[in-house]
């Protein structure tokens, strides 16, 4: 058996876990990266974290194959670095992370992209493994039993992940900005919303909790009735999860925005299908209004399923699985780890 380590690096804490070579997980840790003092002393104190899982492993260094760590971008992947990081600080611009990384734990690591380690994961061991191609047909989709070979995950949350897998394998692009699909512009009017990079109309300025907590703060200012009038300042400490308790409770206007941003997912969406043509997209993160466990979240998956039928070409729509993601929080260092071993075969 061989087995695999797999590092998430975040910007409070960054998870790790050892795995083998089918997915399971061995043993699974979290340190914190105390991002202030710098990425020598996080390397330092992840790599402790590494000796403790290990231990509890009953595993030595020498056992594993390789490790994979995933970060947030930009970054340069064949440079082994981190470039502008937004969510690390000055400190970490420009640093090889991965190269000190492999240093500090004295295992060589490969570089992911977090979205694409949380998409490869997703594809290895989550809601792709087993799921089948669909076909066109004159009368729509049929399924097959092929397994899936593409995809795409997006992650819901401060901003939106986006991770690329084709022909089995993550797609990073050539300057290792394949997936900054939260970035695509879907609003070019001139009143188009402020994203959080600057710029105006990007998918994440609508499609985000961000998104749905400054519509909802719109919304309650506008003095429209509603029963998230007060909540307004729970919008700041709980923030997106307040919308879906007062539409779980009724109110048409919470309601409304989950569904104005299943429109816009939906029209990002669509965008997708007809530029990669994957036989999925799954939709994870923080915001996803319960899943496929919820009302609300059934509700929210259709709605986004029915605005991509009504604005995709027939073969994209009926042919293209969207669903909810499978592995939550721990997709980062899974994948990681299934990418490490994907690349060392």
């Amino acid at each position: 058996m061989k087995y695999y380590l797999g590092i998430d690096l975040g910007g409070t804490n960054t998870k790790i876990g050892i795995l083998d070579e089918h997915g399971s997980i061995l043993v699974k840790g979290s340190v914190p990266t105390h991002i202030q003092e710098g990425p020598e002393a996080a390397c330092r104190r992840i790599a402790d974290g590494v000796n403790d899982i290990l231990a509890k492993a009953g595993l030595e260094r020498s056992d594993i194959t390789k490790a994979g760590l995933a970060s947030a971008g930009p970054m340069d992947i064949p440079g082994r670095k981190l470039l502008q990081t937004a969510n690390l600080g000055e400190k970490w611009k420009y640093c090889p992370i991965a190269d000190m990384m492999s240093e500090a734990c004295g295992i060589y690591v490969e570089f992911a992209n977090d979205a694409s380690a949380a998409a490869f994961a997703e594809y290895w061991v989550g809601k792709g493994k087993d799921a089948k191609k669909n076909v066109f047909t004159p009368d729509g989709a049929v399924g097959t039993d092929k397994p899936i070979t593409s995809m795409v995950l997006l992650t819901l949350g401060t901003g939106i992940g986006c991770g690329i897998i084709i022909n089995r394998m993550v797609y990073d692009g050539e300057h290792s900005q394949g997936g900054e699909y939260g970035h695509a512009i879907i609003d070019t009017t001139p009143n188009a919303r402020i994203c959080g990079c600057g710029r105006p109309g990007h998918y994440e300025a609508y499609g985000s909790a961000t998104a749905v907590i400054a519509r909802t703060k719109e919304l309650i200012d506008s003095g429209a009735a509603t029963s998230l009038t007060a909540r307004r300042a729970d919008l700041d400490t709980i923030g997106a999860k307040v919308v879906a308790e007062e539409a779980q409770k009724g109110d048409a206007a919470a309601m409304q925005i989950i569904l104005d941003t299943a429109k816009y997912l939906a029209i990002g969406i669509a965008t997708l299908m007809h530029t990669i043509d994957p036989d999925a997209i799954y939709i994870g993160g923080a915001m996803t209004f319960g899943g496929n466990e919820s009302e609300l979240g059934r509700t929210f998956i259709q709605a986004i399923r029915d605005e991509v039928k009504a604005r995709a070409l027939p073969t994209c729509s009926a042919t293209t699985i969207i669903d909810f993601a499978k592995l939550g929080g721990d997709a980062g260092f899974i994948g990681a780890a299934g990418i490490a071993k994907a690349l060392s075969e």
